[in-house]
């Protein structure tokens, strides 16, 4: 008789702990959703050349949303147990905000990825955050390389088994 280790909750790894794709092959497509947020925190002189749109690069957020898309299609080739999909919508978002008590300045991104398939969106939104925050600081580097990535992480997923999920406010 041989004996099973429990069902663990990382679905990644088979019951004798090697790492494999999850088989997604009898899961039904249904419509699914992911919306993943990141904030890149920079010197206020830095979030006023972005917003003059002189930075020396071009047009910052405009080529960060772009990387943020081109991103979330690649993510299966990045990731490596991740599924490639066929995704129906990317949208990235950018909200800028002066400086606060601290004498920082930030630009907050939030991205949504959709498609309807066996298996989520959230690894697809979490990539076009961090490629999208990644290429503000490689074009206003020359100006602030202090600038800090932070607090990137799933705030919304919809559809699925496992249903809604919200994240807590941080």
């Amino acid at each position: 008789m041989v004996s099973r280790a429990p069902a663990s909750p990382l679905t990644h790894f088979d019951a004798q702990g090697q790492a494999h794709m999850v088989d997604v092959g009898a899961k039904p497509a249904t419509h699914r959703v992911a919306v993943a947020g990141g904030r890149i925190e920079m010197q206020p002189a830095t979030l006023a050349l972005i917003e003059s749109g002189n930075a020396k690069k071009g047009d910052v957020l405009g080529i960060a949303r772009l990387a943020g898309i081109m991103a979330a299609k690649k993510t299966s080739e990045l990731i490596p147990l991740c599924h490639p999909l066929a995704l129906s919508r990317v949208a990235i978002e950018f909200e800028a905000s002066g400086a606060d008590g601290t004498g920082s300045a930030a630009v907050f991104c939030t991205a949504t990825a959709e498609t309807t398939g066996p298996t989520g969106v959230e690894m697809e939104a979490l990539t076009a955050v961090q490629v999208a925050l990644l290429t503000i600081y490689d074009m206003c580097k020359a100006a602030d390389r202090g600038m800090t990535i932070t607090g990137v992480r799933l705030l919304e997923k919809r559809g699925g088994k496992s249903g809604h999920f919200v994240a807590a406010r941080a």
